[in-house]
């Protein structure tokens, strides 16, 4: 190098391994990390998704035993999604409000195995409840009704806040839901159940083998477009943002999570609260994809992933490499 100035050379913090983790901007644990489980009917049960390699729906006993496995990982909370049987799906989605449903009795297996060593995050949707596969109750027409479907899911927070749940999390994308379901919460005496909004979900591409575990792919009639947001949008994902924040949500969400990295970083500066990602199935389908091809290493993809969602500025990622991203750094 050539001139009067001090050689400024930034190599000279990346040539050691000692030196890179000093200097490190950005730190992944395990305890950033919530682990999507799938839950369906049984025991003994282990049923592999096709669509999701290395993912499995797991019975309710089975599931206790997941959760004594990621408290031993050190990861602090689960988030459940039930494969309700076709028998017990309807138009109207009831059986979300039965206080022994799937999601109920996992939720109280779970606390029975761990107490309050993990943390329980519920799904509030009727989508893995209703016969058509929409998030809500639809007209003749097939249009999602909004304010009929807000009563309903506020009885189904209400459902699994008795269960023991720790964190209710509406993805449903209806507007109004979180302040009535945080009135209702309060009402009931669940002042410190959680809520954790799906504030910005997008109407994505990226959902199919999610929709495959919970059994609503073949039934889902139309689309979702009415309700989830527009990929093309940002600014809008601001205003559901902040209107979530004012009716009472203690946390916020982004979905799916690496397309969507701008958004994440715009809810973080903007509001400064605790943001979340899911990592979707079918980004977590495209990983294992190219793990498959030898287009890529699965550990450091999974790694490298992850910590891009902290980077953004994410409190937290839900993600179904959960438990082997725990062991990688857990060394």
């Amino acid at each position: 190098m050539t001139g009067s100035y001090p050689a400024t050379r930034l190599r000279r913090t990346r040539a050691s391994v000692w030196s890179r983790a000093l200097h490190r901007e950005t730190m992944l644990t395990p305890a950033d990390l919530i682990w999507p489980l799938f839950v369906t009917e049984g025991a003994g049960v282990e049923e592999p998704i096709g669509s999701l390699p290395g993912v499995s729906r797991w019975s309710v006993d089975l599931i206790a035993h997941r959760a004594k496995e990621a408290v031993a990982l050190g990861i602090p909370c689960l988030a459940l999604f039930p494969n309700t049987p076709g028998e017990l799906r309807s138009a109207d989605g009831r059986e979300a409000l039965n206080p022994d449903n799937l999601m109920c009795r996992a939720i109280r297996a779970i606390k029975d195995a761990c107490g309050e060593q993990i943390g329980v995050l519920t799904d509030v949707a009727l989508d893995p409840y209703t016969s058509h596969g929409q998030d809500g109750l639809v007209d003749a027409a097939g249009y999602v009704l909004n304010d009929e479907t807000v009563e309903v899911l506020v009885g189904q927070s209400l459902n699994q806040a008795a269960a023991g749940a720790d964190v209710i999390a509406p993805s449903d994308m209806m507007d109004g839901r979180i302040g009535a379901i945080r009135e209702a919460l309060e009402g009931a005496g669940h002042v410190n159940v959680q809520i954790m909004s799906y504030a910005a979900k997008y109407a994505s591409a990226f959902y199919g083998p999610f929709r495959d575990a919970v059994g609503s792919r073949g039934l889902l009639k139309g689309d979702k477009k009415t309700y989830q947001m527009d990929p093309a949008n940002s600014d809008e994902a601001l205003r559901e943002v902040e209107l979530d924040l004012l009716e009472g949500a203690d946390s916020v969400m982004v979905k799916p999570g690496l397309p969507y990295l701008d958004i994440i970083l715009k809810v973080k500066e903007t509001f400064g609260v605790p943001v979340f990602a899911y990592q979707v199935s079918g980004e977590y389908a495209m990983i294992e994809a190219a793990v498959a091809a030898g287009a890529g290493e699965r550990d450091a993809l999974v790694l490298e992933t992850l910590t891009a969602f902290k980077r953004a500025g994410c409190s937290g990622v839900l993600t179904y490499h959960a438990a082997h991203a725990a062991r990688l750094l857990n060394g």
